[in-house]
């Protein structure tokens, strides 16, 4: 019959009706079951429910938002598998997913509240995701999202190497470091550590398991460097290394004058020949903080005259290195 309506047209209209007389209850999935059904999934490591209070907590000591469960993957697969079935549920189920590190978000980057927290550590463990060090014109070291910066370092160092750029701390993980920033003092010569990393692995939030670099899906590669976990979870990277210093020369140079101590350090940084890790921050000196810096100052520095003694007082410390051989060692006291 010419004008009539098709009949998958004729059933949308009768349940709209159906909904706007209140007689169909749209049926929402629990919680409960639908974390039971991530139990269904075939996983090299598993799901863990015990320490999910662990889960709730980070270094900013802020938010504290209880997952429903912990995923320990054994494989990248896992972390793909999990993503993907979460978003296979839709928009109607309540289910985030947030990759942890070791902890030391400040704002509850780490933490999916009712969701599912992985734990990139688990990952790092796995043999399959050791860290691989390549050597050549251009060196470079293949390190999994969950390892730790300071376990890079050692490995990196057994080939005379090491990266070019860090973080002050080395006990966070690869993954959570780039997804941030990774600034130190070496920033102002290398740019941090977003800006060293040659290549990624990102589980996207479709579940897909994708390589980016500068050329290869560019867009995804600059949006996960510092984007905070937002465009999917980082489960590799390769970052650039460069020959690592035979010994480094270690200065704390503490001021009381904020003005002469940013242009001290302005200066520094704009010098062509100077330091090769230039850092300023602002302390506190309480319960004798200066004088317990273990090798910071000997007896005879600055650190134990009068001014400095004030409990309290706000102090600035600009803290410098400088890289040197062992044939250079007579003369890195002038020099420095």
């Amino acid at each position: 019959m010419r004008g009539a309506m098709k009949p998958s047209i004729v059933h949308c209209l009768k349940l709209l009706m159906l909904l706007a007389l209140g007689g169909v209850t749209m049926h929402v999935p629990d919680e409960d079951d639908v974390v039971a059904s991530l139990g269904a999934l075939r996983l090299d490591g598993h799901f863990s429910f015990d320490d999910a209070h662990a889960a709730a907590r980070d270094f900013g000591n802020r938010c504290s938002l209880l997952p429903a469960a912990v995923l320990h993957p054994g494989s990248v697969s896992d972390v793909a598998a999990t993503v993907r079935r979460v978003f296979q549920l839709g928009r109607s189920s309540p289910l985030t997913v947030a990759a942890r590190g070791h902890g030391h978000s400040l704002l509850g980057q780490s933490q999916a509240a009712g969701g599912i927290v992985v734990k990139m550590e688990s990952l790092a463990a796995a043999a399959a995701r050791a860290v691989r060090v390549h050597g050549g014109a251009s060196p470079h070291v293949d390190a999994p999202g969950g390892e730790l910066w300071i376990n890079v370092l050692h490995e990196t160092l057994k080939h005379g190497l090491a990266p070019r750029s860090w973080t002050d701390y080395l006990h966070l993980t690869v993954g959570g470091t780039l997804s941030n920033a990774g600034v130190s003092g070496q920033a102002f010569r290398h740019g941090p550590q977003v800006s060293n990393v040659n290549q990624l692995e990102i589980v996207t939030g479709r579940g897909e398991v994708v390589t980016c670099s500068h050329e290869v899906n560019s867009d995804l590669f600059y949006a996960a460097l510092g984007g905070l976990g937002q465009f999917g979870i980082i489960t590799r990277a390769r970052i650039a290394l460069e020959p690592a210093p035979k010994m480094v020369r270690w200065i704390r140079v503490l001021y009381s004058d904020f003005e002469t101590f940013t242009e001290d350090q302005e200066k520094l940084i704009a010098s062509e020949k100077t330091f090769d890790y230039i850092e300023g921050f602002v302390i506190i000196n309480r319960t004798g903080i200066l004088n317990n810096w273990r090798t910071s100052f000997k007896p005879q520095d600055p650190v134990q005259a009068s001014q400095f003694q004030s409990d309290g007082r706000v102090l600035y410390c600009l803290e410098l290195t400088m890289n040197f051989n062992h044939d250079e060692a007579d003369i890195m006291e002038q020099v420095s």
